[in-house]
């Protein structure tokens, strides 16, 4: 996305005219939500932000409008022209929020505090986690989906939205993939607990890029991992693809919405051989193949529909997809 023309460049954006409708005596709507929308990166699912915003206003066709505010630590403003044009959006603003001190500013804290929609772009999981986590910022963000707001985001934005999340802090710039990641599940793999707690991701952990990159099996490390090292005896992975989104209503089922695939990959059980610098070996993942328009109940998973696959010493044993 291209830089926008006509914004002051500091910390935050400020918007220019054409984004803000009068507001003398505005009354912010009661909102329907809380919900959530996870993307898988590439190109944004407008359809699924757009439901977003629908859901959190509680209509399709109304006059009610929102204020959407989207949060990233660096980039660009494109999302205040493509969400702007969207029903339901009475204003939209970037904050780009590089830094913990920026992170406890009263009048950023303030701005993410009133909007009824808050939006993750893409980027650095692990800059997001040391800039955000234990934050004012993080505090406001909750405080957005308490009162029943919409809570979304792409790639790195959509990965801190889940329980557990592989924060790519110990990796290179380009993370840990699959290979690696079976072949050592300890390697320079680490991870950041309850960014966000959000009830209905509880005991997940969310990837994203999935199809392109081929992360079914860095996916199955990550959840190895959290039942080897007694964090869960049972995790699901949300792993969702590019140009596709999973949204979540405030009862726990989950939509696909786009063009690609999301895969619901669970561990369990205790896998056979999980330790440093030894090929990864899991029996029997249960993984559920979901297209656009399939739904899933998160509190209360089907218990059948589902595939098997194993991991033997780094391999997994036919083609996961």
């Amino acid at each position: 996305m291209q830089k926008l023309r006509g914004y002051l460049t500091t910390y935050l954006t400020v918007e220019s005219t054409p984004y803000f409708e009068d507001k003398t005596a505005y009354i912010p709507p009661s909102l329907a939500g809380p919900i959530l929308s996870l993307g898988g990166g590439g190109p944004d699912v407008e359809e699924a932000i757009q439901w977003m915003i629908n859901q959190v206003r509680g209509c399709t066709n109304c006059s009610t409008k929102i204020d959407v505010v989207v949060i990233r630590a660096s980039g660009d403003y494109e999302y205040n022209r493509v969400i702007s044009a969207m029903k339901g959006v009475k204003s939209v603003e970037t904050l780009v929020i590089s830094d913990r001190q920026q992170a406890n500013r009263t009048e950023i804290v303030d701005k993410v505090k009133k909007a009824g929609v808050i939006f993750f772009a893409g980027g650095d999981q692990c800059k997001y986690i040391r800039n955000w986590k234990g934050t004012k910022l993080e505090s406001a963000v909750q405080a957005v989906y308490a009162k029943g707001g919409g809570i979304g985001g792409t790639s790195a934005g959509a990965m801190i939205q889940s329980e557990y999340v592989y924060d790519a802090c110990a990796s290179s710039e380009k993370g840990i993939e699959t290979r690696d990641a079976l072949e050592d599940p300890y390697r320079d793999i680490t991870f950041t607990y309850n960014l966000f707690k959000w009830p209905n991701l509880q005991g997940t952990i969310i990837d994203t890029h999935f199809d392109r990159r081929e992360r079914m099996g860095r996916i199955m490390a990550f959840i190895a991992r959290q039942i080897k090292d007694g964090v869960s005896r049972s995790v699901l992975g949300i792993a969702v693809s590019e140009s596709t989104s999973v949204v979540i209503d405030k009862s726990g089922l989950a939509k696909v919405i786009g063009r690609g695939a999301v895969y619901l990959v669970l561990g369990d059980h205790m896998p056979e051989v999980c330790q440093p610098r030894t090929p990864l070996t899991f029996s029997n993942y249960k993984i559920w193949k979901l297209r656009s328009g399939e739904t899933f109940n998160l509190k209360n998973p089907p218990k059948s529909g589902h595939y098997y696959r194993s991991v033997k010493r780094g391999r997994i044993d036919y083609n996961p997809y």
